[in-house]
């Protein structure tokens, strides 16, 4: 085989062609900057629909990085940070974007990617038993994620436990949604958005990895819970001059439950690979993931031969002879692609 097969990420594609066609089409329109377009009213309300939210506020930013440093910063006081999974995706993968705002990010034990209640609920009665706390940074917000950086779930159940905790303590739950169309479609997920904007305070519907170009969809339930959220994301780059880009592209999204079903074929291509490598003597899984990840523990000496075939992200060391790597797949991934994967796994 010559070509590389692609897997490392679930944004290396262009964009579901509904967009494509719809921004082609409208190329040439002039309309308002800065969303404040007939597109991004649109899209707005289909969101809100979507989410069985009316009132909610819908801001719509580029990408995952840029819309959870803008929303933590939003709701933080400037002595405040906020709590999330060690493994969270502002813990880990963000470059210290978060601390780059002055809030810290205050991590948790976390398991497969999840935190839980009790572990919360005991990090945040361990806070204030200490009499030292007021010199120390007070949490002020609970992150978590859904699909988790771990491509595992949050059920119904644990987001209930979650916000009950976080709420006890008036800290806003947020959940970054940038997988969410996966999360969505896998079948063994019980969380809806309507779930979402009645349990959370605030959440994000991602775009750039789920069939957009580029693009986040910010869901504030209570639209009073943040004032001048306009400023607060223009000084953080988020405010788009051609902000019907955007617009355009969620309006799709969520036209005709599209957002409901783009994360469909990619979590059952997953679950294809993960079988394969549940069957193969050479290989094995870390863990299954319900959603479009998936993670192979590959030995060492097999890791040049498989990177020959096989665009993958190197997620972590096992132990000495052997390396977690993760395959991921996408709304785009083919049927094709992924039987030549399976392939190139069992002759490695």
């Amino acid at each position: 085989m010559n070509k590389i097969l692609y897997f490392s990420s679930d944004y290396q594609e262009g964009a579901h062609p509904n967009i494509i066609q719809t921004l082609v089409k409208t190329n040439l329109e002039s309309t308002p900057g800065y969303g404040l377009d007939p597109y991004t009213d649109s899209a707005c309300d289909r969101i809100r629909k979507a989410c069985n939210c009316p009132e909610a506020q819908v801001e719509l930013m580029v990408g995952g990085t840029q819309t959870n440093a803008t929303c933590i910063d939003a709701i933080l006081r400037n002595y405040e940070g906020v709590v999330s999974a060690k493994t969270g995706h502002v813990a880990l993968h963000e470059a210290g974007a978060i601390e780059a705002s002055g809030h810290k990010v205050l991590e948790i034990e976390a398991e497969r990617g999840k935190m839980n209640a009790s572990g919360l609920k005991k990090y945040l009665e361990t806070y204030y038993a200490d009499e030292n706390h007021e010199h120390m940074v007070k949490p002020g917000m609970v992150y978590i994620s859904q699909p988790t950086e771990y491509g595992t779930l949050y059920s119904k159940k644990e987001i209930e436990e979650l916000s009950d905790v976080a709420h006890s303590y008036s800290l806003p739950l947020y959940v970054d949604g940038a997988r969410l169309a996966y999360a969505l479609a896998s079948k063994e997920n019980d969380v809806t958005l309507e779930d979402l904007a009645k349990l959370t305070d605030i959440f994000y519907i991602g775009g750039t990895k789920c069939g957009a170009l580029f693009g986040e969809a910010i869901v504030i339930p209570d639209k009073n819970l943040v004032s001048h959220f306009l400023t607060t994301k223009k000084q953080h780059g988020g405010l788009l001059a051609k902000g019907r880009l955007l617009g355009i592209q969620f309006d799709e999204l969520f036209k005709d439950k599209l957002y409901l079903e783009i994360g469909k074929d990619a979590v059952e291509y997953a679950k294809l690979i993960q079988d394969s490598v549940e069957s193969s003597e050479k290989l094995s899984l870390l863990y299954r993931t319900p959603t479009n990840q998936c993670f192979i523990i590959v030995p060492n000496k097999k890791i040049d031969e498989l990177r020959k075939h096989v665009s993958y992200g190197f997620w972590e060391k096992y132990d000495d002879d052997n390396t977690v790597i993760r395959v991921a797949t996408s709304w785009a991934t083919t049927e094709e692609s992924v039987k030549e994967l399976i392939k190139v796994l069992e002759e490695i």
